[in-house]
């Protein structure tokens, strides 16, 4: 029998002070399995795929890693002054199975597996897998909820029309979704943008398809609070959907990754930034493009599984 945290009926982190952190069962933050639970409030899910990717693959090993790296997170976190596991039942749903060689049939995969969940549990926090998850997902979130308003935490615009001729890649979710009416085009944000571009044509169709932008740039002049502030603005109430790149940390903080940028943001700022959701109307969120082949000493896997949490305790409802 694993010892577990429990408070309030729901179940917690296997207990650290009994079963070494190192040990127990490989779930993220050793959380229980969903078939372990009768009632869902968030599950974290995995879609290990990168068919998606247009220069280094990988992270189709991502779900794993941010799940071993996630064994070094505790019950409170004192920077929002919650316990997310208390306050909410978080479970660990495993991993979606996609097909790998049809970028169509995963598509439908994902978003049939995401619907699936959504029935059953309130959030999904999902981890990637590839960038070309998002547009599945917010298919399903828009079944759900309507349409969304996305803030995009990225270092790639990810609103190009196609690579090769092909629609659905890493780089054109955003697109996609804007075409197919999912987004609410009047609330939606990228955080992080750097690097060059293709043209200048590239930022003017992103503002077309509904895009607002706070460059990397930027954020040593706004600061952490200007950005939130920003960030705020543009979402207002809306339902919204956070959707985080890791490659939008520098690489010396997430090497990790499949298009790293150089200019990024530093994980704490990232970290204080995301904080900010607690008062918003966070309906989900993703966590992506971690390519473990490319990591060094758990680096990119201990920075993303401190995103999923922070993300989990903005989800967590006021006490």
């Amino acid at each position: 029998m694993v010892e577990r945290i429990t408070q309030d009926g729901r179940l917690g982190q296997v207990d650290a002070t009994v079963v070494p952190r190192f040990a127990g069962p490989p779930t993220f933050a050793r959380l229980p399995r969903i078939d372990e639970v009768s009632d869902v409030d968030v599950a974290v899910v995995g879609v290990p795929f990168d068919s998606g990717v247009s220069y280094r693959p990988g992270a189709r090993f991502g779900p794993a890693h941010v799940r071993e790296s996630s064994r070094l997170l505790r019950p409170y976190n004192p920077a929002m002054d919650v316990e997310p596991f208390a306050r909410q039942q978080v479970v660990d749903a495993g991993d979606l199975a996609v097909n790998p060689f049809d970028i169509g049939a995963a598509i439908g995969q994902i978003e049939a597996g995401a619907s699936a969940l959504l029935e059953r549990a309130g959030r999904l926090l999902t981890i990637g897998g590839d960038h070309t998850i998002a547009l599945p997902l917010l298919r399903a979130l828009h079944a759900k909820h309507g349409p969304v308003a996305v803030v995009h935490f990225d270092a790639h615009l990810d609103t190009w029309d196609t690579y090769f001729g092909a629609e659905y890649t890493h780089g054109t979710p955003f697109r996609r979704a804007s075409e197919e009416g999912l987004l609410d085009r009047s609330g939606c944000l990228h955080v992080g943008i750097r690097g060059p571009l293709y043209s200048t044509q590239d930022l003017i169709q992103d503002g077309e398809l509904g895009f607002q932008i706070v460059h990397a740039r930027e954020v040593d002049d706004l600061g952490i609070r200007g950005v939130i502030e920003r960030v705020k603005a543009r979402i207002e109430d809306r339902p919204v959907y956070v959707s985080v790149d890791i490659d939008v940390l520098d690489p010396a903080f997430a090497p990790g990754t499949g298009t790293p940028e150089a200019g990024g943001l530093t994980s704490r700022e990232l970290l204080a930034i995301l904080r900010s959701f607690a008062d918003a109307n966070l309906v989900g969120a993703d966590l992506v493009e971690v390519a473990p082949v490319y990591d060094h000493a758990e680096i990119t896997g201990i920075a993303a599984s401190h995103v999923a949490y922070e993300l989990l305790s903005a989800m967590a409802p006021p006490a």
